[in-house]
């Protein structure tokens, strides 16, 4: 048998027995809010937001892991509630190929959520977000390589073990958020939230055995600060937990407004983050006219850095807020 298929097997019949254990995740956490919290829809200071993130994870292994993700939201009735107030709706899809696309997960989602003020200045808000998705996971079969289609006659090719449920499962699933923003001065964020995603614990099996996802649950918090002129500090953690995984990543960037402008700055960011005892993440972002783009790489740290060669990846990500001619002002979450 060949070698490299027996491992891409053990690979993708472990990832399906196992699937409730963890979602595809980003280390631009930050830069992909929808995936993050649904809370956050709807919460920035702009008329629509755009965000597009793509992940390859472990090069090193021929697309082991590619997870590439898009969203859009934006407030809807400012006329009819109060003015410091956001009501957010959004869309946001994902695609994740595992194992050289023998196992796929597709999802689409839309979200709603409402920011309250806490002030009359808007700088403090409490708000909760809900999501609603319906998920399609595949898996090929043909490209899996089974202990019986080895026999004293040879390779034969084929196999008694059957998909009993199919090579596709399609599902609902419900997530909800809450987060608070807060600023002391109008010109930092601070923010903390939690979420949860798949509060209904979908059945997914492509066996006889019923196996449901497991919730995640996930804390995080993050802000800016301005620590001198045209120079400020950005931040964010995360914890997130589902079944027996745990994540915990956590960082900063330093961001030069290059061009001096307040109302449209041109920022440069350049930091790393850290998850414990799996990768370092180096981070460069440029910021300008509403569009950030930012690049990092996982330098794997963990045991798995021999099988890797301690490349745990390259992910990109891009956010464009289209500006209103009057922007309001209240400093909302950007990392």
């Amino acid at each position: 048998m060949n070698m490299r298929k027996l491992i891409t097997f053990i690979g993708a019949l472990f990832i399906t027995l196992v699937i409730n254990a963890q979602d595809p995740h980003f280390s631009q956490f930050f830069a992909s809010p929808l995936t993050l919290n649904p809370a956050f829809t709807g919460k920035f200071d702009g008329i629509w937001r755009l965000t597009a993130n793509h992940r390859d994870q472990w090069p090193s292994i021929p697309k082991a892991y590619v997870t590439t993700s898009a969203s859009v939201d934006f407030g809807i009735l400012k006329s009819k509630i109060p003015e410091k107030d956001v009501f957010g709706v959004g869309f946001s899809g994902l695609a994740d190929a595992s194992s050289n696309k023998i196992l796929k997960l597709n999802y689409g989602s839309a979200s709603l959520s409402y920011h309250k003020a806490l002030s009359e200045d808007g700088y403090s808000t409490i708000g909760a977000g809900f999501q609603a998705t319906y998920s399609s996971l595949s898996l090929d079969q043909t490209k899996l390589t089974f202990e019986d289609m080895l026999t004293q006659n040879g390779f034969t090719g084929t196999t008694s073990d059957v998909l009993t449920n199919g090579n596709n499962q399609n599902y609902f699933d419900i997530n909800a958020g809450v987060l608070y923003s807060g600023s002391t001065n109008g010109s930092n964020n601070f923010y903390i939230g939690a979420s949860m995603y798949h509060i209904n614990r979908p059945k997914v099996s492509f066996k006889d055995k019923n196996w449901f996802l497991t919730g995640r649950i996930t804390a995080h918090a993050g802000g800016y600060f301005p620590i001198a002129d045209n120079l400020s500090i950005n931040g964010s953690v995360i914890h997130q937990i589902q079944n027996k995984a745990s994540e915990t990543t956590f960082g900063a960037a330093l961001s030069i407004n290059a061009n001096g402008s307040m109302e449209n700055p041109t920022n440069v960011y350049a930091g790393s983050w850290l998850r414990l005892n799996d990768a370092v993440i180096p981070y460069l972002g440029l910021e300008f006219n509403g569009l950030r783009i930012g690049a990092s790489y996982d330098i794997n740290i963990s045991n798995l850095r021999a099988a890797t060669a301690s490349r745990g990846g390259m992910e990109l990500s891009l956010i464009y807020i289209k500006k209103p001619a009057e922007p309001s002002g209240i400093p909302c979450p950007r990392f």
